[in-house]
């Protein structure tokens, strides 16, 4: 693991993966800089994100913070086409890898989500949790750890408090578009 990042503006990826380490997505992206919550990391429109049997281009500008802890992963969006703000991927063992131009983590498959509108704020793919967690047998403490967790952080998303809130996003998606990065629809 390394501490070492990046240049504000310089190509990188996030990869995840499976408990199993079987690949899941990879997410191009562009390192923004640090602040007290974390390393932010931008997508902007029309870069490219794959997994196995699915890809899509960003359809709008994103960042994703990457904190400390690496248990988690909070992606917001601009102009999101359904509406969505926040995205969480609770995960395991998010961290810089040697190479300072990947960030490498476990998606964990139970995410907290906000939208716009009356749907709000909640945690999302239960179902999915479940399931995973008996196919790759996640270990009692890691899925008491991010149930606690997915609980705390639908409270704090729904009370947008930082880094939670517009206050302290926006400056970074403004950060991100400011970039004047293409986007990357051949990819």
């Amino acid at each position: 693991m390394s501490d070492a990042r990046p240049a504000p503006g310089t190509e990188m990826v996030f990869q995840w993966r499976k408990w199993d380490g079987s690949p899941h997505w990879r997410h191009e992206c562009v390192y923004l800089g640090a602040d007290r919550w974390g390393d932010w990391l931008g997508q902007p429109v029309g870069w490219h994100s794959v997994r196995p049997g699915a890809e899509f281009h960003a359809g709008g500008p994103n960042v994703t913070l990457v904190p400390a802890e690496g248990d988690h992963a909070v992606t917001v969006n601009r102009r999101h086409r359904r509406g969505m703000r926040i995205y969480i991927d609770l995960g395991w063992d998010i961290h810089w890898s040697d190479d300072p131009l990947l960030v490498t983590g476990i998606d964990m498959d139970l995410d907290v989500v906000r939208v716009a509108g009356e749907r709000g704020t909640w945690v999302d793919d239960r179902d999915e949790w479940a399931e995973h967690s008996v196919r790759y047998g996640y270990p009692a403490d890691v899925m008491a750890h991010l149930e606690s967790l997915a609980l705390d952080l639908e409270a704090r998303v729904r009370a947008q408090v930082a880094p939670f809130d517009d206050a302290t996003v926006d400056p970074w998606l403004d950060r991100l578009e400011a970039l004047g990065l293409p986007p990357r629809l051949d990819s």
